[in-house]
């Protein structure tokens, strides 16, 4: 049985799907405070889904979940806060809910025995890229509390792996997009943040904001990597048949070693559409770097990973769960 924390949440999600296909069984703990119950209700059909709601901020919440549950054999942890503005201007917020919250984890796994985890990272520990595509051996100089408290996690798990043998992978996401290939689950953020959705929701009273046009990139916009939803659940499926076959306490780029600029993602958005969506151009927003692409030679060489999305099936996915999740909340 695997543990996924933040399992009703976008990626967490996602992965549960995958192993509920594989035949595993899963518990999902979650605080339905950025999840959906109505995606665990979608998931159950897919196989032996447990469901608990409980708060990490809570031990007596987690502890009671391996109690009750003998057989967690790994643990799969996504839940976190995730907002790198709202963590400039809160991080109090994300310091106790993202750290201290984990250490709850890892403190109950400890106590009940179970020594393999798999932690949802992210590229904001690297802070300002020195140089791309960027490889695990970046220096980690984050510059927001969001990449600070997921680099201490990271550090954390170093310590707790050398001194009580508790294993982990870090798995260091770039841009995730996209939504289940068969529009079953996806994407569901309020307020939305992520580039694709936010372009297909785009209206004449509410237009499309590009953010700055003048980076030192092909075509002035910004450039990001891409990696499907779909596909990063399957890294970390890959991840816990690498611990579970002994292997050793790991960190790894999540990325398809390429990029996309803003204006690609736009125009390939008004194509799948078929439609002209409205485009308000601004000026640059702060602590937004030219270009940030993974190196992902890590996790084809550790993992075995190796994408299989591009990002055009990103976006006709993500269209197609828009058009599923209008009809879930309305």
């Amino acid at each position: 049985m695997i543990l996924v924390t933040g399992g009703a949440g976008y990626v967490g999600s996602h992965l549960v799907m995958a192993l509920l296909e594989r035949g595993k069984d899963v518990i999902v703990f979650d605080s339905l405070e950025l999840g959906h119950i109505e995606i665990i209700e979608r998931l159950k059909k897919y196989g032996n889904l447990k469901f608990v709601q409980g708060n990490l901020m809570n031990l007596d919440d987690i502890r009671g979940v391996f109690l009750v549950n003998k057989n967690i054999e790994a643990v799969v942890h996504f839940a976190a806060y995730s907002q790198v503005a709202e963590s400039v201007k809160n991080p109090q917020k994300y310091y106790y809910n993202n750290v201290y919250g984990t250490l709850n984890l890892l403190n109950a796994m400890m106590e009940f025995g179970v020594n393999k985890i798999v932690f949802s990272s992210t590229a904001a520990t690297y802070g300002e890229p020195e140089y791309t595509p960027i490889d695990e051996n970046h220096p980690q100089k984050p510059i927001n509390p969001y990449g600070n408290s997921k680099l201490m996690v990271e550090k954390i798990m170093d310590d707790y792996d050398k001194a009580y043998g508790l294993k982990s992978v870090r798995l260091r996401y770039f841009n995730v997009a996209g939504a289940d290939s068969e529009a079953r689950i996806g994407e569901w953020h309020n307020p939305e943040t992520h580039l694709i959705p936010n372009v297909l929701k785009a209206t004449a009273d509410k237009k499309f904001k590009m953010f700055g046009t003048d980076y030192n990139t092909k075509d002035g916009t910004c450039v990001r990597d891409y990696i499907n939803v779909e596909d990063l659940a399957k890294a970390h499926i890959l991840a816990l048949d690498y611990l579970n076959n002994g292997g050793d306490t790991n960190y790894i780029n999540l990325g398809t070693n390429d990029g996309n600029t803003v204006k690609e993602v736009f125009t390939a958005c008004e194509e799948i559409k078929g439609v002209e969506i409205p485009l308000e151009v601004c000026p640059r927003r702060g602590g937004d770097p030219a270009s940030l692409v993974a190196d992902n030679k890590k996790a084809r060489e550790v993992l075995g990973w190796i994408p299989q999305h591009d990002l055009d099936d990103c976006i006709k996915s993500a269209y197609e769960w828009e058009k599923v999740l209008g009809q879930i909340m309305h």
